[in-house]
């Protein structure tokens, strides 16, 4: 297995890197990271750059054949597995995070642990609305955490505010957008925005609401020691406006 971590995580969020490790060899997973890993192209390929996303698609392309290819990003995965096959013809064997914590936890090779804690998931974009993808991670959450629904979430989810190249052209309206997001959550109850992308955790992040990435939660879940700063299953509760409200 191949773990293609993307550039937000590369370059903004490693400690996500981190927890996906920890959870790899928790479950006795053997994997490398990818070599002079490269974007995927989906930035360009979204905003209208499609010669050069192609250049970069087939050069990363090179590098992944042949492999069962793990990604933690939702952009990254819908880029490498439904792109590279449609403007290169090149199937890829790809697998998203919370789809390989789903298979871990019924098969048995890890146990949860439950936080007590009420928890909304955002859908990506990328893995909700292109792929299909609804159920693995609510799958995860709800084996480590009290689950609760927003009022629009799967089919009908809102975007985060950050995709198709708008956090760089308008900053303002993707925080706007975000916001509203927050909100969301925050009107059904969550302690914890939880979701699948770091893009979208980059834009959700709110002084409202602490928003986590489903990795680093279900690390932290099943007592994995890790993370930027040794952040804590109680520093998680302490950041949120809704838990602070209860104590």
């Amino acid at each position: 297995m191949l773990y293609f971590r993307g550039c937000v995580v590369r370059e903004k969020l490693p400690q996500i890197e981190m927890a996906t490790c920890m959870v790899l060899k928790k479950a006795g997973i053997d994997y490398d990271i990818v070599d002079g890993e490269e974007c995927c192209g989906s930035f360009l390929l979204r905003t209208g750059f499609t010669d050069d996303a192609l250049q970069v698609m087939h050069k990363t392309s090179q590098n992944l054949k042949d492999e069962t290819i793990l990604v933690s990003c939702a952009g990254c995965y819908n880029t490498l597995k439904n792109d590279y096959k449609k403007y290169l013809g090149v199937e890829l064997d790809v697998i998203h995070t919370s789809q390989l914590f789903s298979n871990l936890i019924k098969q048995g090779i890890i146990k949860p642990k439950k936080l007590p804690v009420n928890v909304c998931y955002h859908d990506p974009c990328h893995l909700g609305r292109h792929c299909g993808e609804y159920q693995s991670p609510r799958e995860v959450l709800a084996s480590v955490a009290n689950l609760v629904p927003m009022e629009n979430e799967k089919e009908n989810s809102h975007c985060c505010g950050a995709g198709g190249g708008v956090k760089s052209a308008y900053p303002e309206l993707a925080s706007e957008i975000a916001l509203k997001r927050v909100d969301d959550a925050l009107q059904a109850g969550a302690e914890l925005l939880v979701t699948c992308c770091p893009f979208c955790v980059l834009n959700l992040e709110s002084e409202k609401l602490k928003v986590i990435d489903l990795t680093e939660f279900f690390c932290l879940c099943n007592s994995v020691e890790s993370l930027e700063n040794n952040i804590s299953k109680e520093d998680i509760l302490k950041k949120s406006p809704n838990t602070q409200k209860k104590i």
